[in-house]
């Protein structure tokens, strides 16, 4: 009788430390869930600005270092590769737009140039890569 009395008093005391942990874990989890509201908070309103445009200048100068880089024969081809780099683009604004609030309306405006614009590049793109690459087939003389 004494050591199903032990073995009880452990089993409630091995209940009691799960109950502990598990409420931590949860307090945990509200922590966390609070830290991505805030997070989705702050890349609604613009709160990444510095980093974007970081990211943005770095684009710019290694995109221009690049180009400078690349023989001036290679620069089509170069360019009719990137356009797919382009389609992902689309695909990005598109997912931007998604999550944009509705009164917003100059952040829908300028979504909607992007993808337009991304549009008109891609197609541009293969447009040009489809007349430079006509010029390599043979002409059949009829």
């Amino acid at each position: 009788m004494a050591n199903e009395i032990q073995l009880l008093d452990k089993v409630h005391s091995r209940i009691d430390e799960l109950r502990t942990s598990l409420n931590a874990l949860e307090s945990q989890v509200h922590d966390l869930m609070d830290i991505e509201k805030a997070e989705a908070v702050m890349n609604t309103t613009g709160g990444n600005m510095g980093l974007t445009l970081f990211v943005f200048a770095l684009a710019i100068f290694l995109g221009v270092e690049l180009i400078t880089k690349v023989p001036s024969q290679l620069h089509t081809p170069l360019m009719s590769g990137s356009n797919a780099i382009s389609g992902i683009t689309i695909v990005g604004a598109l997912i931007a737009l998604r999550n944009v609030p509705a009164d917003s309306p100059m952040v829908i405006f300028l979504g909607t140039l992007a993808v337009i614009t991304a549009t008109v590049n891609v197609v541009g793109g293969y447009l040009v890569t489809d007349r430079m690459l006509g010029m390599f087939k043979s002409k059949k003389e009829g």
